[in-house]
């Protein structure tokens, strides 16, 4: 499959910064062409790539006061190879994490779903999810948590996926969120999923529903959002002024939740 994928973004720094983006394709998506370029007051920069143990590929440059630009652009033709899973995958991506409260949320999740394990699990928690949040952009902040999400009833993607993975763990199922281009999401923007283990391999489930999850391409993976933002400024305070986000697939398939889907 072909998916072209980009983005744009502004920023503005007030004063000197470290920036850590996460917006290129993960290592092991079968990239054919790509660029990555950051200004800093119409300064090119050079950024330095830091790869983690998942293949996200993080850029890291240093900035001084002023407008802060970064253009990403990449085309992949074909399906990544799924990557092995370890017995630390298996202990990380059960434990609680900062926006993920597995252990508070446990008594709902045996209760909402106690006897059913595997795929029948995984799809009764997209199913459960999907319809008790609505999705309202703008609707969150970026510290709420899972339980928030529960409580508002309201979020957008990363909410969605919080609360499924603090569900999935609650029930001792590892569960991780992935960020990720969606050709077909609408509106465009950076979209967030939830990778769920069964039998050893990783399957990605999105209670939003709002993209096929055949055409998803991989950018960061991690516990939760503090993991895969974008975005991490250090320093003086930066703003963000301007974001687009492009992604396109050359076919779409119809989804239907209830099946088994790698990210790929």
């Amino acid at each position: 499959m072909k998916r072209d994928v980009s983005c744009h973004l502004e920023l503005s720094a007030d004063g000197p910064a470290e920036l850590v983006f996460s917006v290129a394709v993960a290592r092991g998506v079968p990239v054919v062409s790509e660029s990555l370029l950051v200004t800093s007051s119409g300064a090119l920069l050079e950024p330095v790539e830091i790869v983690d143990q998942h293949g996200t590929r993080l850029h890291r440059v240093r900035v001084d006061a002023g407008p802060v630009v970064l253009d990403y652009a990449a085309t992949a033709d074909g399906l990544a190879q799924p990557a092995p899973v370890d017995d630390l995958d298996r202990l990380r991506y059960l434990r609680q994490s900062r926006y993920c409260e597995s252990d508070t949320l446990a008594p709902t999740a045996a209760a909402e779903f106690g006897g059913l394990a595997g795929a029948s699990l995984l799809a009764a928690v997209v199913e459960w999810v999907h319809d008790r949040i609505a999705y309202v952009s703008g609707a969150s902040v970026a510290t709420d948590s899972a339980l928030d999400t529960l409580l508002a009833r309201q979020g957008v993607c990363r909410d969605f996926a919080h609360l499924s993975i603090a569900l999935l763990r609650a029930l001792g199922v590892p569960a991780r969120l992935a960020a990720v281009y969606a050709p077909g999401l609408s509106p465009m923007e950076f979209h967030a999923v939830c990778e769920a283990m069964v039998d050893d391999a990783w399957w990605v489930v999105d209670a939003t529903r709002l993209a096929p999850r055949q055409s998803l391409l991989r950018v960061a993976t991690g516990r939760d959002a503090a993991d895969t933002a974008f975005l991490t400024s250090f320093g003086a305070p930066v703003g963000l002024t301007a974001l687009e986000v492009t992604a396109v697939a050359g076919q779409f398939e119809l989804d239907d939740p209830s099946r088994l889907t790698r990210l790929r």
